[in-house]
């Protein structure tokens, strides 16, 4: 039996954490449109299918429907919210839109042993982002599992082989997702894990060399993991036609330049080309507001600066970027997503008109992925253990305009949360950790006088893969250490907040 698996996108933006899953479970899979061919299905000759969740709903009169025949190819499939809905209105079941939304964390109760939910248990917690509910579920089917507002949060026909959830398992709030694809691709579909993720680099460093041939690429370095495996993958590929290219924004974290210059040429042994353009950068920001446009801005400025440079070396073809999943699925906008959540600068923004074609070797890969690619690749732990840092910079750390002077103050700040996280050893269980310059001042006492000061916001978050994340417990004791060199040390600040919200609803970034 073949191992590929087929995710039908019906829109939804956890799609790719299903493939996250499955990656992690080292087994191939393919993201295809919900309305692809039957045809087309059968000439990849997929082990299994697995529906996506959406933002739509199945009432809707302009929802994404799948060929309905699909379902009749006897290989199992597995439907995952809307997936579930839609499994239920393709075969005769009852869809409601539901008196009650079902948001967040969830006990389930488990009312019969399945292979599906082996290894689950009544009480554990799952994660559900639900409007619509099944009602009635086909005939043939069983349900086995509920919640206390939902009647049907899985179903099976054993015999059709289609299996289907109402949770979400593909994201990390649900403490036994993994284990739901564990048992329907091993278990149900007899599928064995073959896909390793170091063979990637083998691969991608072959298919860069016949792309690129005896072209040039400059690549965008902003020092952060992401584009720091990118420049090793490139240079392993293609040596001395890498132009790595490190623009100083301004918008960088303290001494955070020099520390990326000495990395690559001292550890990594290669060369940057470095352009220092903050003035430039900070004359564009000179009084945008809106986040969206912050970002277009910065974007388009990149653009700008590497289309001019690339006219100083012959043969440069491509650009090339450190652009992951989670980037390409929150700035995309298509016909099945409602929103854009945000654009980032290497993947939103670009000008109409491009005079190089853009390469990113990582645009299929999650956080975690590329962290190991880049220990196969030997980079120093200290650049990929590094929290992950927005390719805006602190332009999207502080809410409103930004201004050479509220980027120092930030600075500062940052600069004392992550030195004291370091200390106390808790800097390394954290995925990223940040402060936030707000747009308010609050009153403050200090000594005998009254002060009306900024207000910062720390964040810190704990994921595998940044599209779904939870707030970190930091140790009060550590946040009151935080707070009060804050306070003593940065001229300007009177007031602490902890972030404590988790992404979904909110996301990880302020803006």
């Amino acid at each position: 039996m073949k191992n590929l698996i087929l995710i039908l996108d019906f829109g939804s933006q956890f799609t790719h954490l299903i493939t996250k899953s499955i990656h992690f479970l080292k087994i191939k899979c393919d993201v295809v449109p919900y309305n692809i061919s039957l045809q087309e299905i059968k000439k990849k000759s997929p082990a299994c299918i697995i529906f996506s969740g959406s933002p739509k709903s199945v009432l809707d009169k302009k929802a994404p429907i799948c060929d309905k025949k699909v379902l009749d190819l006897g290989i199992p499939i597995l439907g995952i919210c809307y997936g579930m809905q839609l499994i239920t209105y393709l075969l005769g079941g009852k869809v409601i839109h539901g008196s009650k939304k079902e948001y967040g964390y969830v006990e389930t109760e488990i009312i019969k042993d399945t292979e599906l939910l082996s290894g689950l248990n009544s009480k554990d917690v799952i994660w559900m982002s639900h409007s619509d509910i099944v009602e009635q579920i086909p005939k043939s089917f069983e349900s086995f599992a509920h919640t206390s507002s939902t009647p049907f949060i899985a179903m099976q026909n054993v015999d059709a082989k289609i299996y289907a959830v109402q949770f979400h398992p593909e994201v990390t709030h649900t403490e036994k997702g993994l284990k739901v694809f564990e048992n329907f691709l091993f278990k149900i579909c007899k599928i064995k894990p073959k896909w390793i993720p170091e063979s990637f680099i083998e691969k991608s460093i072959k298919s860069i060399k016949d792309r690129v041939g005896n072209k040039k690429v400059l690549l965008g370095l902003s020092g952060g993991v992401d584009s720091s495996v990118t420049a090793v993958l490139l240079h392993k590929a293609i040596g001395a036609q890498l132009i790595p290219i490190f623009v100083d924004t301004g918008l960088m974290r303290k001494n955070e330049v020099t520390e990326i210059i000495e990395a690559f040429e001292d550890y990594l042994k290669i060369k940057l080309y470095v352009i220092y353009a903050a003035e430039g950068f900070f004359q564009k920001l000179k009084g945008a507001i809106d986040p969206e446009k912050k970002r277009k801005i910065i974007g388009n400025l990149f653009i700008e600066i590497f289309e001019r440079e690339a006219r100083k070396f012959d043969d440069v073809e491509f650009l090339a970027q450190g652009t992951l999943y989670p980037d390409v699925i929150e700035s995309s906008v298509n016909a099945h997503s409602s929103v854009t959540i945000k654009s980032h600068h290497n993947v939103g923004g670009l000008p109409e008109k491009m005079n190089l074609t853009i390469i990113e070797p990582l645009h299929e890969l999650l956080k975690y992925e590329v962290r190991k690619i880049g220990k196969e690749l030997r980079i120093p732990s200290k650049i990929l253990n590094r929290h992950p840092f927005p390719g805006p910079g602190l332009a999207v750390r502080i809410i409103g305009e930004v201004t050479p002077e509220k980027v120092k103050l930030l600075q500062e700040i940052d600069t004392i949360f992550i030195d004291e996280l370091i200390k106390n050893n808790y800097y390394n269980k954290i995925w990223q950790a940040f402060a936030v310059l707000l747009p308010i001042q609050s009153v403050g006492v200090m000594g005998d006088n009254r002060t009306y000061e900024n207000v910062c916001a720390l964040r810190a978050v704990n994921s595998l893969d940044g599209m779904t994340a939870d707030w970190s417990r930091i140790p009060f004791k550590i946040l009151r250490k935080v707070s009060n060199r804050i306070i003593n040390e940065v001229s300007g600040i009177n007031r602490v907040v902890y972030d404590i919200s988790s992404k979904p609803p909110s996301t990880i970034e302020w803006e």
